[in-house]
């Protein structure tokens, strides 16, 4: 890259200097001339511009929430580089940060091949935000994780989870975030079957051919996720286990038509075939008009060959904090991320979402994601290191003021 662009991204309707750095030209006061293409509506504007100081800055006032492409040509006209862009984002937008982050993955605390802080500290590496480890039927091994880390002050948030697995049931359930664990709370299981028998009880014009057991212990779990200040998300139904879909398609067709759940685990593991009919089935409900959040999870049982850092979830969130990943999640400002080495990155969502979040894969994450890398490289020197005083101070805030930077420090 022979320049250095900020900010980046730009609200709407507001005015903002654009600053172009001249990273390797030479000291000049020769005119540049800069044009300006708005990739949804076509428009152009082309500016010329000297240099002070190496920079070229002009003031800017973006109307339309899309991406803006320039190119730059000196006084011949001739193309010095053309690939660089900036975004436009409306206000409710603008003031998010972009959260990378997995909500669904194991250990060796159940069915993974490491323990909680090597897999905390490599999806760190991997460019992560925030995760949570969601072993089956154990809460506690999410809890190791947390702890590994609670002495380093870095921008890194670890949540407890476990994936919950109710008795005679087959459907599998998130909780993400919650304080408690559900899986604990059904080895009561008198209790759990009779508070699920009210449930069916309760239930009206329940359809035919449907396991009302089934549906109301899915009920009984996202209602004690929710009640524990979790996030409860409704697990890969298409995925293909014992010769059939792990989850018939009636009773998924009633999951969307009454929404118990917080979110839908669009893209959960590496199965192609499951991840694409629940897309193709998501695209369906849509045309239903359901509106369902969604979620992207690796549902990686090992770091280094398991799909770790193949799928995950961007969510748009005012702070980095479980109430607001989860706010924003159930509001519909999130995309699931299919990023698959050697193939083209697929990303599923809302449209303004998935434009804007090309847009970030492009010209911000791969320095977001270096800066985790240096980050997480540290801790783990650090840690292999047996330095006991430890606190990592000065990694604190590091992500968060290199993209307020990008918007020109308007968070």
């Amino acid at each position: 890259m022979k320049f250095d662009v900020y900010p980046k991204i730009f609200e709407t309707h507001k005015k903002e200097i654009l600053n172009i750095k001249l990273l390797y030209e030479k000291e000049t006061s020769n005119e540049y001339f800069v044009e300006i293409y708005g990739m949804d509506t076509g428009e152009k504007r082309i500016l010329a511009l000297k240099p002070k100081n190496r920079i070229l800055s002009t003031e800017l006032e973006l109307k339309k929430e899309q991406e803006y492409r320039i190119i730059i040509k000196d006084k011949d006209n001739i193309g010095i580089n053309e690939g660089f862009s900036v975004y436009a984002c409306d206000k409710d937008l603008f003031y998010k940060n972009p959260y990378k982050g997995d909500l669904h993955m194991h250990t060796n605390r159940s069915d993974g091949l490491e323990c909680p802080e090597y897999v905390a500290l490599n999806m760190r590496k991997m460019g992560f935000d925030f995760i949570a480890i969601t072993d089956h039927r154990n809460y506690n091994a999410s809890l190791e994780a947390v702890e590994s880390f609670k002495n380093i002050k870095s921008d890194f948030l670890i949540l407890p989870g476990e994936e919950v697995h109710p008795p005679d049931n087959y459907v599998h359930i998130i909780n993400f975030g919650g304080k408690e664990s559900i899986n604990e709370k059904m080895k009561d299981e008198e209790t759990y079957r009779k508070e699920v028998e009210e449930i069916i009880q309760n239930l009206e014009d329940f359809p035919e051919f449907i396991d009302k057991y089934v549906y109301a212990s899915c009920v009984w779990c996202f209602e004690k996720i929710k009640k524990s200040g979790g996030l409860s998300i409704f697990c890969h139904p298409f995925w293909i286990t014992k010769n059939i879909y792990n989850v018939p398609l009636n009773l998924v067709d009633y999951m969307f038509e009454k929404k118990p759940f917080c979110a839908f685990e669009l893209l959960g593991g590496h199965e192609t075939e499951s991840n694409n009919l629940q897309t193709a089935y998501y695209n369906n409900s849509r045309e239903k008009q359901q509106k369902i959040p969604i979620v992207g999870v690796s549902d990686a049982h090992g770091i280094h060959n398991s799909y770790a850092g193949w799928f995950y979830t961007v969510v748009f969130s005012e702070t980095l904090t479980l109430d607001d990943l989860k706010k924003n999640i159930k509001k519909f400002y999130s995309v699931a991320v299919e990023s698959i080495p050697n193939e083209s990155t697929r990303i599923y969502g809302e449209f303004r979402l998935v434009k804007f979040t090309e847009f970030l894969l492009r010209e911000y994450f791969p320095a977001h994601d270096n800066r985790c890398l240096i980050e997480g490289s540290i801790i783990e020197n650090e840690k292999t290191a047996e330095t006991a005083d430890f606190q990592g101070e000065f990694l604190e805030g590091l992500l968060n003021k290199y993209y307020n930077r990008n918007q020109g420090g308007k968070i």
